[in-house]
């Protein structure tokens, strides 16, 4: 079967390839891609090439598909797993496979195994490691974000905290605690605070921080106060601040009980060391290509006041399915990370200018043939363009974030790439 796919050659070298895909073996499932959301971890991969750990060295004769955020439809099961997975069946699946200590993952490591493909070959592993999951929902997009939600799921429960005189860690955030996501009104960051204030331990104060005001108003219009009453939502800009700590442990009356930073910045990092209050768990979430990045930590504060970091970097399969379920149930809703909408068309060169795009999530459509296209321009572009002025519409009715409607108008009336 012929496929086409953004694959990685070399660093900074992404190219839409059309390829032959071999016949599936028994143990393994050929699947149909609709749905990829890019990921900056993807970014530092393209960047980086073999330099990355999970990069296998001959790429440029074995090129790896891009992408691991995605959703799509089981075509064809190999007869080892036609026990548990039929065709026609929806699906996602946890890229962490952690399989027997590599560092393999889909997107990073796999020829023929990627979500920036029309179709893919699911290896053994990824069922072995119980990390393909079927999906029952209404939008191939929702499961696609289900991975980078389960990101932030898991970063709330590798946060732990203790008593005095015990030496038994009580995981997760503090319940009714003090909370602060720095750096936080970027997609992951927003990602964070939908499931800070619809999760079951909320926090009783959350603070957002960011030195981008066009992204916090955002922020702000999409969490409103007066929806959770339970907890102080407060949305700050530090870019004009000589000394933000300050504001950040006046807010928090002494001290944040959980601290998680959205940048890998030398500055926010210390920031967030600086604001934790006693027992405060400080999550290092944002990853560096430097692998030479480190900033100051106070020990002081460490030895007197128990303070601590932690470092997470994904989900696990539990938080995964915490991610579909809370989503099905609407009590999270993922769409406000996304910004942009492309192809596969664009998908390469989106990929490797993300921090020059900004904005939050960009979700490709591996099927379709569509510039990469913020939300916020669809009315302008409708002007001219009548499907645009379609999906303007649509958005128009669900507050202006990206939904169900909008993905079946987009599958049915886009062109193929």
């Amino acid at each position: 079967m012929k496929t086409k796919a953004v694959r990685l050659h070399g660093a900074k070298d992404l190219r839409l390839d059309t390829f032959e895909l071999p016949e599936i073996t028994d143990d393994e499932i050929l699947a149909e891609i609709v749905s990829d959301s890019l990921c900056m971890s993807t970014y530092k991969c393209a960047i980086l090439g073999t330099a990355h750990k999970r990069v296998h060295e001959d790429v440029a004769e074995h090129p790896a598909i891009m992408g691991h955020e995605f959703a799509g439809n089981i075509v064809k099961v190999g007869k080892n797993h036609q026990d548990r997975f039929k065709p026609g069946m929806k699906f996602t699946l946890q890229p962490a496979l952690n399989y027997k200590g590599t560092m393999w993952s889909p997107g990073y490591s796999y020829e023929f195994f990627g979500g920036d493909t029309q179709y893919t070959i699911i290896p053994a592993e990824v069922m072995e490691c119980g990390c393909l999951l079927e999906y029952k929902g209404d939008a191939y997009y929702k499961a696609s974000l289900a991975e980078p939600m389960s990101c932030s799921i898991g970063a709330f429960h590798a946060a732990y905290h203790g008593k005095m005189g015990c030496y038994v860690h009580q995981m997760g955030i503090k319940e009714q605690g003090k909370m602060c996501i720095l750096a936080g009104a970027g997609p992951m960051g927003l990602g964070a605070t939908t499931y800070a204030l619809n999760s079951d331990r909320r926090p009783s104060l959350l603070v957002v921080t960011d030195i981008n005001e066009s992204r916090l108003e955002r922020a702000r219009s999409l969490f409103p106060q007066e929806k959770y009453p339970e907890t102080k939502v407060v949305f700050l800009n530090t870019s004009g601040m000589e000394d933000p700590s300050k504001e950040l442990l006046r807010l928090s009356d002494g001290g944040f009980d959980d601290v998680l930073v959205f940048a890998p910045i030398v500055s926010v990092v210390e920031l967030g060391s600086a604001v934790l209050g006693r027992d405060g768990c400080l999550n290092m979430f944002a990853g560096s290509s430097d692998n030479q990045f480190s900033a100051k930590l106070n020990f002081y504060e460490v030895h007197y006041n128990l303070t601590h970091v932690i470092g997470t970097t994904g989900g696990n399969t539990d938080d995964m399915i915490e991610s579909l379920e809370l989503t099905a149930s609407g009590r999270i809703d993922p769409s406000v990370m996304v910004t942009h909408i492309g192809g596969l068309n664009c998908c390469a060169e989106a990929t490797l200018h993300q921090p020059e795009i900004g904005g939050g999530k960009k979700l490709i459509y591996t099927h379709k043939d569509i510039p990469l296209t913020p939300i916020a321009d669809f009315e302008k572009l409708g002007k001219k363009n009548p499907k645009f002025a379609a999906l303007h519409e649509i958005c128009a009715r669900h507050n202006m974030l990206w939904n169900t409607e909008a993905e079946q108008y987009l599958l049915a009336n886009f062109p193929e790439v």
